[in-house]
């Protein structure tokens, strides 16, 4: 199963995850073949717990109303860890044919959720059956990340105070990175998470008559291009951060001038600072261009998912991890991406570290793909099934280095 570039170093993995891998293959298909999207992954919550179960995992039900945690316990020691996988699939229709195709049309795991819950099952049966290990691990099985925020709403429910641990670690495949190779670093790595609406009231007429109204169109025009000076003359230049208008309307007929026109986007930094900045630079400018051409506008500024920010210590943890499995050379600096994830919830509470884990190009993928490049939210996307071995090996080493036996 170690089916990597040839360029990479042979992994070393356990080889008792890689012998029993063709199940976990079956299962992460199984659950690629019935997606179900934020806080609706019944079916697939079931078939975690009712595996942890099968392994005599204690299984603890219903934070963030689908979420699943199991509870591996071994020696005597008072230290803990959290494992985190997400579950939830996309609203997204699969144009993939292969026989573990997507079966409910509008439904799609195109991020490789799948493969995320897959590898941390791997790795629950083999901590169960060894425990080689001086601790609690807690597997948590968290839904709702493509935007509905289920790490946070996890936490709301007492996940940190149910299940007390020291350190936090997430995962995710990344298809810019060549199977076999990882990628850590500290400090911000995923960005914030932001959306706006702006609606401009106007007045409207006929188009063959604008003075007799008021035509909010040019006033967003404007606006869109004013907003875009926040980034290149009011924040420091060596401050990351995105403004994107996204969504832009008005009017339903040719020769007629609206009396609004809506524009909406998203927002995306790598700090606070910078988001507070930009978001009242956007209402000043929001509202002082619409007063220059005596109108109003509605104003909604949404905050959702923070920076994702690790910490030193777990990197280090992380990429020590790492670099016994597959070498130093495997193990890359961790680019920063203005994609959001709500794992930066749980690493505001503790310490942790997210991870990239290399899913290759997409020549895994088997007769019958889409059309489509192998990318993250692509409809011909599927998760690499190789490297299931290698993110399981990845969790128990973590964790047989988190929780030392003395």
């Amino acid at each position: 199963m170690n089916k990597f570039d040839a360029e990479s170093s042979p992994a070393d993995l356990i080889p008792e995850i890689v012998a029993n891998i063709a199940g976990i293959r079956d299962l992460r298909r199984d659950i690629h073949a019935h997606p179900e999207l934020c806080f609706e992954e019944v079916r697939t919550a079931e078939l975690v717990a009712a595996k942890l179960t099968e392994w005599g995992i204690p299984v603890h039900r219903g934070l963030g109303k689908t979420g699943v945690i199991g509870i591996v316990k071994a020696g005597s020691s008072d230290s803990a860890i959290g494992l985190r996988a997400d579950m939830d699939a996309l609203p997204m229709h699969e144009q993939n044919s292969f026989a573990h195709a997507s079966r409910h049309p509008g439904k799609m795991h195109g991020c490789g959720h799948d493969g995320h819950t897959a590898m941390l099952l791997a790795a629950a049966e083999y901590l169960a059956t060894q425990r080689n290990f001086d601790g609690t691990v807690y597997l948590i099985f968290q839904p709702a990340e493509e935007g509905g925020g289920g790490a946070d709403e996890m936490i709301k429910d007492g996940l940190f105070e149910l299940f007390p641990m020291q350190v936090v670690y997430g995962m995710h495949n990344w298809p810019e990175l060549p199977a076999g190779q990882f990628a850590v670093s500290p400090g911000p790595v995923m960005a914030s998470l932001n959306t706006f609406r702006i609606v401009v009231r106007g007045k409207g007429c006929h188009a063959a008559l604008p003075h007799l109204g008021l035509d909010p169109v040019p006033v967003a025009a404007q606006m869109i291009m004013a907003f875009q000076t926040i980034l290149t003359r009011n924040a420091n230049p060596l401050d990351n951060g995105l403004i994107s208008v996204t969504m832009l309307h008005a009017g339903e007929a040719t020769n007629i001038i609206a009396d609004t026109c809506e524009l909406a986007g998203t927002v995306r930094t790598f700090s606070n600072q910078l988001l507070d900045l930009i978001e009242t630079r956007m209402r000043e400018i929001a509202r002082h261009i619409c007063l220059a051409h005596g109108m109003e506008c509605d104003f909604d500024f949404k905050r959702s998912y923070p920076p994702t920010v690790n910490h030193d210590q777990a990197v280090a943890v992380s990429r020590s991890v790492m670099t016994r499995i597959v070498g130093e050379r495997q193990v890359l600096e961790q680019k920063a991406t203005m994609g959001a994830e709500d794992f930066a919830y749980m690493l505001q509470k503790l310490p942790g570290s997210y991870c990239f884990i290399g899913n290759g190009s997409g020549d895994h993928r088997g007769k019958g793909h889409g059309a489509g490049p192998c990318t993250l939210h692509n409809t011909s996307y599927d998760f690499n099934d190789d490297i299931l071995p290698l993110g399981a090996t990845y969790w128990v080493r973590l964790v047989e280095a988190c929780l030392p036996v003395s």
